[in-house]
Parts: structure tokens; sequence; C-alpha cells
């Protein structure tokens, strides 16, 4: 997946502002999911809700107002209730690594009680092993 930086991302130091690449971390997560047939509107609508409940950030180096950023993405873990993405953002010209994370999210019934992954999306998940740009 692509980002596009534009100035409403950045701090007042015209870099991007930190909290954003969580927002990236998102992004990438809801079109990984769709590029594999899975809608979290679609789980959402069936009475699965999935709610982050760890999320780490690694800052590398700093990317700035006008760059291009791609955001690689894989599950690298997965339980009965639960997944973990791992991210990584490189400045798309030079490659160069921006920021590295991981977000776990857990399945739960939209109460807030936790819950066994839908079997389609272990299957779905499992026979990935591509890399999402």
């Amino acid at each position: 997946m692509e980002i596009q930086i534009y100035y409403e991302d950045t701090d007042c130091g015209g870099m991007v502002y930190y909290a954003n690449y969580l927002k990236y971390f998102e992004r990438a997560r809801t079109q990984y999911l769709e590029e594999r047939g899975l809608s979290v509107a679609g789980f959402m609508k069936e009475g699965t809700v999935f709610v982050v409940v760890h999320a780490e950030v690694d800052y590398r180096s700093s990317a700035r107002y006008g760059d291009r950023l791609v955001i690689e993405t894989v599950v690298s873990d997965m339980t009965a209730a639960s997944f973990t993405f791992s991210h990584v953002i490189r400045e798309r010209e030079s490659r160069r690594v921006v920021v590295e994370g991981s977000a776990r999210l857990a399945a739960t019934n939209g109460s807030g009680k936790v819950k066994r992954l839908d079997r389609a999306m272990v299957a779905a998940l499992q026979s990935s092993s591509t890399r999402s740009h």
C-alpha cells in the first residue's frame, strides 16, 4: 500500500506526526484483509468487532511532506481469538525504513467479550504468505 504525505500529516517541524503512523498501519491492515476477500464491515455486521489490544512502533527515520511511503504488511502471529499484523513503512524511492511496528487485534462480540476468530478468516490468513504493499 502506498501513502502520499500531505501537509496535514506533519507536525510543526515538517515531519510526519508520530501518531499518524498508527493510522497508516490501520489503513494497511484494512487493505490487507480486503485483498483477501475479508471485509471488516462484513464482520461487524455479523457481530465481530476487532479491537487493538497491543501496538508497537519503532521510529527509524523521518518522513516529510511530499514523501511517498510504501507499507508492507504481514500477519506474523495468530491465536484462536487474535492475530498480529507486522508493518514496515519505507520511503518509496530510496527504500529507506521509516517505521517498523505491529498491532495485535482481538476478535470481540461487539460488547467487549473476546470470541474465536471466524474460520473463513483464519483459512484466508493462513493461506496467505505474500506481503501487501
